[in-house]
């Protein structure tokens, strides 16, 4: 069933408001109430509508340790903007502080490159540890092979004696 745009936004065709207090006064999946008292109050206002509407993020978010990597590649750079901004700005003031600059924003760069690098490897790790890559030469499929076969072996030895095991040898099909 194809919807149109106002039954999509949730809004009635007619121009009203379109969205109910319930809906509005909660937290999108989670059932809790977006704000204190005064919620319910502005929202049995006739003609009230909210300023946006909380929608799901496109991207997921990235894994913690891709992050930090990213954040530290953006402060080095940063400095390192930084670094030879001053490096030029006091080449052309002919200061005695031009040299040791172009030598530090030299070094920065060496250092800005490795972090955008490392950005990159620990991403490329993550996926192949955590199985967001689905390849034959992927850890990740192994490493879940084995916990499953861990859980198995567990939960094996907590029902214990509870199911019928097989008796007897290969294939016998009969009592001797």
């Amino acid at each position: 069933m194809a919807m149109g745009t106002a039954e999509r936004r949730g809004a009635p065709e007619d121009g009203g408001t379109g969205v109910s207090a319930s809906v509005a006064a909660t937290a999108p999946d989670h059932g809790v109430p977006v704000a204190g008292p005064d919620t319910a109050a502005d929202e049995r206002r006739p003609g009230y509508r909210p300023l946006w509407r909380e929608e799901p993020a496109r991207r997921r978010r990235m894994p913690d340790p891709v992050r930090t990597a990213a954040v530290r590649a953006v402060l080095v750079v940063a400095v390192t903007l930084i670094l030879a901004m001053v490096a030029f700005l006091s080449t052309l003031a002919e200061s005695w502080l031009a040299f040791p600059m172009v030598l530090a924003s030299v070094a920065g760069t060496v250092v800005a490159t490795w972090c955008v690098l490392d950005v990159w490897v620990t991403r490329q790790v993550w996926n192949q540890r955590h199985g967001v890559v689905s390849v034959p030469s992927s850890t990740a499929r192994a490493m879940r092979r084995e916990r499953r076969r861990a859980r198995r072996r567990a939960r094996a030895a907590e029902t214990g004696g509870g199911r019928i095991g097989r008796r007897g040898g290969a294939g016998q099909l009969s009592h001797p």
